[in-house]
């Protein structure tokens, strides 16, 4: 299937847009983003919708898996719609909630066997050539909140899912009081050779005395988001951790966006430990669910066009631009969430707020 529509990509385009990077062509490409929702619109219509009970008839579970229904709406109905694979390695399968189309993975992993996931070396991979351009994203996504990050002094801040502490180094260059936690136990070392006065922690943030006790003016999730198994578990402390006027920064795979729907199993967001994927449809459920007053949306145009350092000739970075705004803030979807009014006063000017 993939390839057919490749070959019609060639006919309908032929070879001018051949040098352009595959996650920019459906941006940039005259006619591609109607043609790629009119396709996703269609795949929407025509996949069938099961019962649980019959989805589970019809696909296998693994030893450290479980079935879900839908985690934003509780709805048990399944749309099966994507069988993602890493090759031989994994695979898994993505349904769509037909009741409020939230993407997940089910099975999805079970909650007391997620460590499985990160046990084997996994900082090897964050700070490998995953990690050669980490840092300039969060720079990025920083200055796109601004001035939420430009000055930490006097604030805390609390990294989840720290890794190997590459977005750490930055909030303790940046004044911040600053403190992460890791399930990988390689990765939490490897932070803490990185770091001068931040620190990261093995665990969960309940398991850290100075952590459980809250009051931090920031928490950040850098890709973390698509990793959570319990995500209204997970928000509800996230919420209970923040002080008043606090703020969530999520960094995640969009599940909006057109190269998903261009690519479709072979989009990059489906990666083999990812479990759930948002956008920003379904996100401000999961945040109004859990008692927060507010969300905002950065549009991801891409490391590369928001850097300067893209090869795009100008009126395709133009055209690029146009395209992410006027549909699916990108490939990567940049939130940034508010506790409580007072958070939306102190840090929303700038921004468009969503009030939940």
């Amino acid at each position: 299937m993939v390839s057919v529509k490749r070959t019609a990509a060639r006919m309908l385009f032929g070879s001018r847009y051949n040098n352009v990077p595959w996650g920019q062509r459906v941006y940039v490409r005259p006619g591609e983003r109607l043609m790629r929702e009119a396709q996703w619109r269609l795949r929407l219509r025509s996949a069938r919708v099961m019962s649980l009970e019959e989805y589970k008839a019809t696909v296998p579970l693994g030893e450290i898996e479980e079935f879900l229904s839908c985690m934003m709406c509780g709805d048990s109905r399944q749309q099966p719609l994507f069988k993602p694979t890493g090759g031989r390695n994994w695979r898994y399968h993505v349904v769509r909630c037909p009741s409020c189309g939230f993407l997940y993975r089910n099975p999805n992993i079970r909650p007391e066997r997620l460590g499985d996931l990160y046990a084997n070396s996994y900082s090897s991979f964050l700070t490998g050539k995953y990690a050669a351009n980490r840092q300039r994203r969060y720079q990025l996504t920083m200055d796109a909140f601004a001035p939420v990050f430009e000055h930490g002094e006097g604030r805390r801040l609390l990294d989840f899912g720290c890794g190997a502490g590459l977005f750490l180094e930055l909030a303790e260059q940046r004044g911040f009081d600053a403190v992460g936690v890791d399930l990988s136990p390689d990765s939490v070392e490897q932070a803490n050779a990185r770091l001068t006065k931040a620190r990261a922690y093995f665990g969960a943030p309940e398991d850290v005395p100075e952590i459980a006790a809250g009051g931090f003016d920031v928490v950040t999730l850098w890709s973390v988001l698509a990793h959570l198994p319990r995500p209204l578990e997970d928000f509800e402390r996230f919420r209970r951790l923040l002080a008043p006027g606090g703020v969530l920064l999520i960094l995640t795979v969009n599940a909006g966006s057109l190269l998903l729907k261009a690519y479709e199993s072979g989009w990059s967001g489906f990666t083999k430990n990812h479990l759930m994927f948002y956008s920003s449809a379904t996100l401000p459920t999961l945040l109004g669910r859990t008692g927060f007053s507010g969300v905002a949306y950065a549009p991801h145009y891409g490391d590369t066009i928001e850097a300067g350092t893209s090869q795009l000739p100008g009126p395709l970075r133009a055209r690029l631009r146009r395209a992410v705004e006027n549909s699916d803030g990108g490939n990567m979807m940049r939130a940034l969430a508010f506790a409580d009014d007072e958070a939306i006063s102190r840090w929303g000017q700038r921004l468009r707020v969503r009030r939940l």
